[in-house]
This record gives structure tokens, sequence and C-alpha cells, in this order.
């Protein structure tokens, strides 16, 4: 099989198969490669003409065949928390030894300066990317709507939005508009090696305001109730979310409620050439879905 011209990890998840869906609409599907782990999200993808291959980042001797011959590639960050640092060190070599011409990693909203606790990771990777040498933009992307979209039916359920996050504002945008960023950058002209892109929506918003648009949406009433970050995270634990997944959700909203999920530079809409998907567009497919 020839190699493809781009190269999309993760492909399977929800951010990556946008990005392959938005790749396709102007690069034919031969030139694109996934990268996926399951039998079933191989199945798909090949019959969709794209070169498919099975790897992990776990595995560096699934990585090889994947980045040969690519000559742009994104590397989505990898799902499990802990790990995250050495599996993207792997794609890294990986990458390094194709020779791929430009490497493009979706970090965190300023990763070097975050408070948050999944920032640590993104800094190991970004520090890893500036040492390999190789051309890289990072991709820095804020919250997605749909984190807090997700948490929408119990709300309404009890008529009470739970979060830690303050009077902090939260400037996140649709996933959608995260992956076509990633296209963009993938799809430039010319590589846009060594940019950092502080990718955010256009207009920040408190918890308490998304309970009023909510409301305002639903026709039923929702309130913000804040809670301290303990508190927070044994009502997502009590609500059915793994500990290790609730805490890093009650640590994100503490972290938010001292301005890191916000930025102002715009970024995000300049890169993808029109305004971010506004938080009420996000709440509306949320209560349609």
């Amino acid at each position: 099989m020839s190699a493809s011209r781009f190269l999309v990890t993760g492909a399977s998840g929800q951010l990556g198969r946008l990005v392959v869906d938005g790749l396709l609409k102007t690069v034919p599907a031969a030139q694109i490669g996934v990268l996926v782990r399951s039998d079933k999200a191989a199945a798909e993808f090949a019959a969709r003409g794209l070169h498919v291959h099975k790897g992990d980042y776990g595995r560096p001797e699934t990585l090889t065949a994947a980045f040969a011959g690519v000559d742009r590639a994104l590397l989505i960050s990898s799902s499990e928390i802990g790990q995250r640092a050495v599996q993207h060190s792997n794609a890294i070599d990986a990458a390094k030894q194709a020779g791929v011409k430009l490497l493009a990693y979706t970090s965190l909203l300023h990763a070097d300066t975050s408070p948050l606790g999944l920032a640590e990771e993104h800094r190991q990777t970004e520090a890893a990317l500036k040492a390999s040498g190789l051309p890289y933009a990072l991709l820095r992307n804020g919250w997605y709507s749909e984190n807090y979209a997700a948490s929408i039916p119990a709300a309404l359920a009890h008529g009470v939005l739970l979060g830690s996050a303050g009077d902090g504002r939260i400037a996140s945008a649709a996933r959608a508009d995260y992956a076509e960023a990633a296209v963009k950058v993938l799809t430039a002209d010319a590589p846009p090696a060594g940019r950092i892109y502080e990718l955010a929506g256009d207009a920040a918003y408190t918890l308490t305001e998304f309970a009023a648009e909510l409301s305002r949406q639903s026709g039923k009433t929702v309130v913000y109730q804040n809670l301290p970050e303990a508190d927070y995270k044994a009502a997502l634990v009590g609500a059915g979310l793994p500990e290790p997944f609730a805490a890093l959700l009650a640590d994100s909203d503490a972290g938010a409620a001292t301005g890191a999920l916000n930025d102002a530079g715009g970024d995000l809409g300049r890169l993808i050439g029109r305004p971010t998907t506004p938080l009420a567009a996000t709440i509306a497919a949320a209560l349609k879905a």
C-alpha cells in the first residue's frame, strides 16, 4: 500500500472523526491515513478509501508503518491520563524516524502556564516535540462546549447545574471548531512550523450564564450551584463517574475559577475564518439530541 500524505492519529475518537471528515472535503481519501486501535474502526475507515493503520501509542512497533512516507500528521493526545507523556514520545519518535515535515499536536490552552492537572503531560509532550527537531505546530485547545453540554440532562432533571468554576469565565468552543482548525493547519500552503495557537471560543461565559441560557431555551428553571472542588468531585462520583475522571473534571472547574479556561486572543476564529460556534448553538443541539 502506498503511503498517505496526511495522517490522523486517534482517528476513531470524537475529535479525530471530525478532522477526517474535514480533510475529506478537500483532500482525496487516497492521501489520508488514519491510526486506529479497533478492528471496527479500521473496517469503517477502509470502506471510505483511507489508508488504515492499526496501532497503539503504547506499542512503538505499531507506529513506524503508520508514519512512513507521511508529509503532515496530527497527533491527537491520548485519552490515557498518566501514560500520555510516554505514549506521545513514542509517536514523536516514529514521526521523526519517518521524516514527517509537520507534526501538529493537540495540546491544552496555555499549557505552559496552566494550573490544570491536565497540563503537565501536555507540557512534557511539548518539550519532547521541541527537543525532537521536528517541524511542529501546537494546537492548544481550550475547553469543548460539549464538556458542559453533557451535564444538561442532569441539570434539567434536578433544576441545578453543579460546578466549581465560581465566576470564572470559560471561552469554550464546539469540538467541530477545533477539528476545523486542525484541518486548516494540516492543509496550509506553507507548513506553519513552530506556531503556537491558543485556541478558544470568541465569547466567554460563566456557569451562571450557562444555566441562564439553558433555562431560556428549555423553559425550565436551572440555577448554578457552586461547590468546593472536593464536594463537586464527590457529586460526580455519586452520579456514577469513575473517580479519576471526576477528579479531572473537578480540578478543571477549579482552574476555570481562576481563568485557566479563558482566552480572548481570537486565534481560533482567525484560523477557521469564521466566528466560533456560540454556546447557545451547542445548548440547542444538546436539547434536540
